[in-house]
């Protein structure tokens, strides 16, 4: 049974009130051991962590442009830039299709189909979560001893993930979802190269966003025996992938953050993982922002008369779409 569309918005408004809530309640609570986690954080360490986004955000960039290449669009690296990354900007509203609509228009403006720019940024999706996990159930129980004890459950994962980069497999997922939506099917399928491709770019983003929370760690006091590098890699990937996966918070909001702090719990107290993912949210937005900018200052010349109005008519017919 469908929900009507004013119960989804409520919803939808309703779980953002709580996650305010929940992390008001959470920085209160914490108290003075969250200033001082923040504050043992420093200016340095948040540009370091900054630095690492930005090189895992441009990775991410190049995953969705090797997926689009081997649809048959390649896009030089100024224009899939610019339609990434500004596109990328709507994934702050609830629900990822506003980035998918605000991309298919971009795209459309360099030449590309709107069917083509979408199915390339669901495989986009599918390739990130896919590649997530993987990096969770890898690299988690080697964090220490026990570790595998407390992970076991996503080596599971492994074998899943690992069918589902196959290009048949993911070719046949996307090819159902774009049934399901009720859009132009594949014109061709995904090939060994280009799929090999955009997982090679996808690796290189988690551990640059790996690096990104191994520098906010250091600063802390952790305890423990587990690996921090790994520890780093394994949680943050997680934490994006559930976040990620629930659909109706912006850019996984709240879920992320819990989820990394109960990763971060073997070497890291409750205030300190907060300030942790606090401070990680914050330059994980920030590089959105940088990236976003500056994909708006590469706009192609042949793009220049109307795409910021087709983004914004894009985003706004999917999201009456979703809403119907």
């Amino acid at each position: 049974m469908r929900l009507p569309p004013w119960l989804r918005r409520a919803l939808r408004v309703a779980f953002l009130v709580a996650v305010v809530v929940v992390l008001v309640l959470a920085v209160r609570r914490q108290g003075d051991g969250l200033g001082d986690a923040l504050a043992r954080t420093g200016v340095a360490a948040a540009l370091g962590s900054l630095l690492a986004v930005l090189v895992g955000l441009f990775a991410s960039a190049m995953v969705w442009r090797s997926l689009l290449a081997d649809l048959g669009s390649p896009l030089p690296v100024r224009t899939a830039l610019h339609v990434f990354f500004l596109g990328q900007l709507g994934k702050y509203l609830p629900g990822s299709v506003f980035a998918v609509a605000a991309q298919m228009q971009l795209g459309r403006t360099q030449g590309v189909p709107r069917s083509r720019v979408g199915a390339a940024s669901l495989m986009f999706m599918g390739v990130l979560v896919a590649t997530g996990l993987l990096v969770a159930s890898a690299a988690l129980p080697l964090t220490s001893p026990d570790a595998l004890q407390q992970y076991f459950w996503v080596l599971a994962v492994l074998p899943v993930g690992l069918a589902c980069l196959a290009p048949a497999v993911l070719t046949r997922i996307v090819a159902t979802g774009l049934r399901v939506l009720r859009r132009e099917p594949l014109e061709r399928p995904l090939s060994w190269r280009g799929v090999g491709t955009a997982v090679g770019w996808a690796l290189a983003m988690w551990a640059a966003y790996g690096v990104h929370l191994l520098v906010l760690l250091l600063p802390q006091h952790t305890s423990g025996s587990a690996a921090l590098p790994l520890l780093s890699l394994g949680g943050y990937a997680l934490a994006w992938t559930v976040g990620f996966l629930l659909l109706i918070a912006p850019a996984g909001a709240g879920l992320r953050e819990l989820v990394l702090v109960l990763s971060l719990a073997p070497v890291l107290d409750t205030a300190p993982a907060t300030a942790v993912a606090i401070v990680s949210r914050g330059v994980m937005t920030l590089g959105d922002l940088v990236w976003g900018g500056a994909g708006a200052l590469m706009r192609p010349r042949s793009g220049a008369d109307g795409t910021g109005v087709a983004t914004v008519e894009g985003v706004q017919q999917l999201g009456k779409a979703a809403d119907a």
